[in-house]
Order: C-alpha cells, then sequence, then structure tokens
C-alpha cells in the first residue's frame, strides 16, 4: 500500500511539473528532462510512469476532462449548475498551473498530433447535459438550440480566456466570464430564472470552497461508519 501510495504522489508530481512546463514553454518547447528536473525526480522514476513527452502531455489534457476540475454542487436551477462549473473552471485556471498547462495545449497549433479535440468535445458535452436539464426544469426559452448554445459557451470561454491570459496573465478571467454570461443567458434563460443567477466574479471561488468542505463532511461522516 505504501508503496502504490508513493507511485501515486510521484505520478502527481511530474503532471504538475509538466502542467507548468507546458504553460511556459508550450509543446515544441518542453522536454521530458525540463519536467522531471522540475518535479525533484530521476529520468527512470519519469519513465516509470509515462513512455514518451506525448503520452505526459495526453496525460495533461485529461486534465480538463476530468470532473474533479469542476466540481458540482448541486443547485435548485440547472443553469446555476452549469454557470458555477464554468466559474470554478475560470477560477482554477488562474492559480493551477497544471491546468493552465492543460489549456495551452489545447490552443496549441504546434501540437497538431495530440488528441486537442478531446477536451473541447468534453465541454460541449457538459454544456449540453446542462442546458438540456436546464430546458427540461423551464428555465430556458423553448425556442433554444441547446447544441448551437453549448457549442456557443465553450468558443466564448475559449476567446475571453486567452484574451486574459495576453493581457493580464489571467488575473481578470473571471470577472470577464461574469461579463461574459451576464450578457449572454439573457438570450436563452426566461427572466424569472436569470433574476436569480448568481453570476459574480466571485462565484467560482467560493462554489469550490462549499464543494470542498461538503467532500470534507462527507468523508468525515463515511470514516464514523
Amino acid at each position: 500500500m505504501a508503496q502504490q501510495e508513493r507511485a501515486v504522489r510521484t505520478r502527481e508530481l511530474i503532471l504538475k511539473a509538466a502542467g507548468a512546463v507546458f504553460a511556459e514553454r508550450g509543446y515544441d518547447g518542453a522536454t521530458i528532462s525540463d519536467v522531471y528536473t522540475r518535479a525533484g525526480l530521476t529520468k527512470g522514476a519519469f519513465y516509470f510512469h509515462f513512455s514518451s513527452k506525448e503520452d505526459l502531455a495526453e496525460a495533461i489534457l485529461e486534465v480538463q476532462v476530468d470532473a474533479g476540475t469542476y466540481p458540482i454542487v448541486p443547485r435548485p436551477l440547472k443553469l446555476q449548475e452549469l454557470a458555477d462549473a464554468g466559474f470554478v473552471f475560470g477560477h482554477r485556471l488562474m492559480h493551477d498551473r497544471m491546468l493552465q498547462g492543460s489549456v495551452s495545449l489545447s490552443l496549441e497549433r504546434g501540437a497538431h498530433h495530440l488528441d486537442r479535440r478531446r477536451p473541447f468535445l468534453a465541454w460541449i458535452e457538459h454544456n449540453l447535459r446542462g442546458l438540456t436539464e436546464a430546458s427540461e426544469h423551464g428555465e430556458l426559452y423553448q425556442c433554444v438550440d441547446l447544441e448551437a448554445t453549448a457549442e456557443l459557451l465553450v468558443g466564448a470561454f475559449s476567446g475571453i480566456q486567452m484574451l486574459s491570459h495576453v493581457l493580464t496573465d489571467r488575473r481578470d478571467l473571471t470577472e470577464r466570464l461574469s461579463v461574459l454570461l451576464t450578457q449572454l443567458l439573457p438570450t436563452i434563460a426566461v427572466p424569472g430564472v436569470l433574476a436569480r443567477l448568481d453570476l459574480t466574479a466571485e462565484r467560482g471561488e467560493r462554489v469550490l470552497a462549499e464543494a470542498e468542505a461538503l467532500a470534507a463532511a462527507q468523508g468525515t461522516a463515511a470514516d464514523c461508519e
């Protein structure tokens, strides 16, 4: 068990180091030695977990697909849940170097041999599920094209995060996301729902703290059983 835990920790060290390196240097500029040196590991330790730089990059791309990246706290409004996922993702993207590396890889044209479509398609699917639930609960106008809106949200977020990255090193990302949703959601949400949504820039930080507190409480309850 101890050996297995060490292996998990070592893999996590590699991924965190790789995220930072890819964020700073891009796929072509990064080297395997950059990664294991930053992680404080040996070359052998790296190759025990990953066979190549491409294998490592694919694992970093998976970070965006992992639902743990944007934990959901159930809400009466399904549209609020969807917005919360975006705000949590945006908040983490401002601070999490591994996630920054993942997003950088998905937008880097030089990494064309990687499956860069996967995180985009995963987010579109996630948005479509959320929009479908919101529609079934009567939160959206009946004329809303759910698939087109799901893709629009992904494209719009990709654009504002790139703008935020270039202009402020992502420091204002959640503020830009707040503006985006405040302008876009009135075109799909019925007025009674729209008035109840929290689209403030600090929403992601609050939801993430709430999700972590709930997870900790559930873990404590499980230990007591």
